[in-house]
């Protein structure tokens, strides 16, 4: 009798054990449950706040550029760097034909302002960074190399120049920064070979002159005469050098200055000039 009282106790008291433990997982459960439903909705309040967020932070005045921002370079919505050929108020000129539209910076097309600032003759390439807080552009201009300045004359300021390639760029960007070494080359541009002709083989030939001369001659020239394409001078600061036609033969003739020019620092006389225009011979003309 007492072996049975024991076992109806025993499971009476697994039973008791056996509820208190459901119930506490359905309250595990239920908070488990209720964390979840915490989560989701955390998370979709933070997506809420980043959207709006998002939202307010793309409105802000910032983002937009100044209406006056093409009107000077003396401002903080537009910086203009690496002209040294170009005028800025040059390039201002080609940004003022469009409107600066009201839009975020980050909408902003600038091929279109690229495209119109293309259009001058030194410009080579543009690249045009977009900036914000504030919104501004930068503005970096790639230039054509200078390589050759012409003049009507050795005392007369240059009228134009040829970029590299053959590229001609007219007075109006005229003078020349000191610091481009150009080759200067006298032509008037109106007989004989006009410049505003050349090709630009005939460009890099004459700059192969004058490299191949200071090479040989350890001087730099002062200019090369092209007004009379068939007899060309070249004058170095100790001596002017008559070439005569630019044939074939040109550079076979610049081989023999090295041997030549010795001889013409021991000389008494002044020379009016060094001839080289045969193919075997060398003559000094002495001045009358």
């Amino acid at each position: 009798m007492s072996d049975e009282n024991e076992e109806f106790v025993y499971s009476e008291e697994y039973i008791k054990q056996r509820m208190l433990q459901n119930k506490k997982e359905r309250h595990s459960r239920k908070s488990f449950t209720w964390l979840k439903r915490l989560r989701k909705l955390l998370r979709f309040l933070m997506v809420v706040g980043l959207i709006f967020g998002l939202y307010f932070s793309l409105r802000l005045k910032y983002w937009y550029m100044s209406p006056n921002a093409f009107n000077s370079v003396h401002n903080g919505s537009l910086e203009i760097v690496n002209n040294n050929i170009v005028p800025s108020v040059n390039i201002l000129r080609a940004l003022r034909q469009h409107p600066i539209p009201r839009i975020p910076i980050y909408l902003y097309n600038t091929d279109i302002l690229k495209k119109d600032i293309m259009l001058l003759e030194p410009v080579e390439d543009v690249y045009i960074r977009r900036f914000w807080m504030p919104a501004r552009l930068l503005v970096i201009i790639k230039e054509r190399k200078p390589i050759i300045t012409i003049s009507p004359a050795p005392d007369v300021e240059p009228v134009a120049f040829f970029a590299k390639g053959g590229k001609l760029i007219g007075k109006d960007y005229l003078p020349l920064d000191p610091k481009y070494k150009t080759i200067r080359v006298l032509s008037y541009g109106v007989r004989g070979d006009d410049y505003r002709h050349w090709t630009p083989e005939k460009i890099a030939l004459i700059e192969k002159i004058a490299k191949t001369t200071e090479a040989y001659t350890k001087s730099q020239i002062k200019y090369i005469d092209f007004r009379n394409p068939e007899d060309v001078y070249v004058q170095l600061p100790e001596v002017n050098i008559r070439l005569g036609e630019i044939d074939d033969t040109i550079f076979n003739r610049l081989k023999r200055l090295p041997s030549i020019l010795p001889q013409i620092v021991n000389l008494d006389k002044k020379i009016k000039y060094l001839d080289l225009r045969w193919d075997n011979a060398n003559y000094i003309k002495l001045e009358d």
